[in-house]
């Protein structure tokens, strides 16, 4: 049974006019209809790469990244800052820079190929059936601009409700992600930086889309109000049946709140598979030192483990593996040979000349020597 939070949410979509209106319509005579692409899941990513021009060259900050998103379901987006994480949520609703650009690659939603739609196209997608909640609440909102208006903008644009019936809208967000309605003509300093986020969340259920994504939503935010923003997104999840892409450094936050994740790794996806793959089976090197860098409470008390080294340099990567100069399990085809994805058991990928032998050693005896490391 919906909760009355969650008819709320319904009711103020069903009483929108632009909903009766709709269904009524028909297409304007002259435009051709669009033909539907057949694609896994809702959101089917495959082979997107980005890059940035600068002026000694193009930063390769996304490369052949590809994943896919079911209804409903949860994926999460991990790795050290630089990776690429942001750059291939912001790739996929195009919010690009000046300088970035997408080189190849499908974003493939509903049946459409968002990676080859105009920006008049775009502007009928973002909010409406895919929206983000930015990074920096105080950052992504407008200081001198009343919270409340800023969110009813979209609902506006996309709905064709008037203010007066925006707003009203505006309200029940704000009791669905738990601020006062009251509070709807506060500036953004007015509210404490957990209200803000949650003001953020709320204008990103604002055109009731069928996913969105949370850019580290819970940056810069005490323990406790990431618990409560973290236990907030779950709820809507459930009961407002969304797909959530969660862009996060901290694997214990996607461990909490995904289906599915992707570990990236200067630009590239390392691992993928189910949550309970990554964390129970890591097969890739950087993904087992990621998860050491994270104390565990279950464990032996013990100091964590930093990564030693630097990403590379994506200007000018190396040749080899892109993590070698970091990773202990190195040998020599290593620096010279660059991975491919391997799949290591249904559904879990890993990208590693090792790969195959690493997943074996979990769950057999080593037959063979182990090889020996490599100096680089």
């Amino acid at each position: 049974m919906n909760s009355p939070r969650s008819q709320a949410v319904e009711r103020g979509a069903a009483e929108s006019p632009l909903s009766k209106s709709a269904t009524k319509a028909k297409p304007a005579s002259g435009k051709k209809s669009v033909e539907r692409i057949d694609h896994e899941g809702l959101l089917d990513v495959r082979g997107l790469t980005t890059y940035f021009k600068l002026g000694v060259g193009d930063v390769r900050a996304v490369q052949d990244v590809s994943f896919v998103l079911k209804p409903g379901e949860s994926l999460g987006l991990a790795g050290e800052s630089g990776c690429g994480k942001t750059t291939a949520a912001l790739s996929l609703l195009k919010l690009l820079p000046e300088n970035g650009r997408i080189v190849s690659g499908d974003v493939l939603f509903d049946g459409k190929n968002l990676a080859k739609r105009t920006e008049y196209g775009m502007s009928k997608i973002r909010w409406k059936e895919i929206s983000i909640i930015f990074q920096g609440a105080m950052n992504a909102l407008n200081p001198v601009q009343e919270t409340g208006k800023q969110i009813a903008e979209p609902i506006q644009l996309h709905e064709g409700l008037s203010e007066k019936q925006a707003m009203v809208r505006v309200r029940e967000l704000y009791d669905l992600v738990g601020i006062n309605p009251k509070r709807v003509m506060d500036f953004p300093h007015q509210l404490s930086g957990g209200m803000r986020q949650r003001a953020m969340i709320a204008m990103s259920l604002a055109c009731n889309p069928k996913l969105v994504i949370g850019d580290e939503p819970t940056t810069a935010l005490d323990v406790m109000v990431q618990a409560q923003i973290l236990e907030l997104i779950h709820r809507l999840r459930r009961e407002l049946d969304l797909s959530f892409i969660l862009i996060s450094h901290d694997l214990s936050v996607m461990a909490e709140t995904c289906d599915k994740g992707v570990v990236m790794y200067a630009g590239e996806v390392v691992e993928s598979g189910t949550t309970a793959d990554i964390f129970n089976n890591a097969t890739h090197p950087y993904t087992t030192q990621l998860i050491k860098s994270f104390p565990n409470i279950h464990e032996k008390r013990e100091m964590v483990r930093s990564i030693k080294g630097d990403p590379p340099n994506l200007i000018n990567p190396p040749e080899g593996c892109y993590f070698c100069p970091r990773c202990d399990e190195r040998v020599p085809e290593c620096l010279t040979d660059h991975p491919t994805l391997t799949e290591v058991e249904p559904g879990h990928f890993v990208r590693c000349l090792l790969a195959k032998s690493m997943s074996s050693d979990a769950v057999a005896p080593d037959d063979e020597p182990t090889p020996e490391p490599v100096e680089v």
